[in-house]
């Protein structure tokens, strides 16, 4: 038996939290272009999280 759980209200995200999700695909995307997908998507998730900080401080 399959129990849904009601949606919760809808969450605003922070630039933060965005400019890491962009970074993760763009890692993603460039990662499966070059076939190293490995070093791409661990440079994606830097770059995101750095430009969400420097954007913040």
């Amino acid at each position: 038996m399959v129990y849904i759980y009601p949606m919760k209200k809808d969450r605003k995200f922070t630039f933060k939290e965005k400019a890491i999700a962009y970074g993760l695909v763009a890692g993603i995307t460039i990662g499966l272009i070059t076939d190293t997908i490995g070093l791409w998507l661990s440079l994606g998730i830097v770059f995101g999280a750095g430009i969400g900080s420097s954007r913040t401080n």
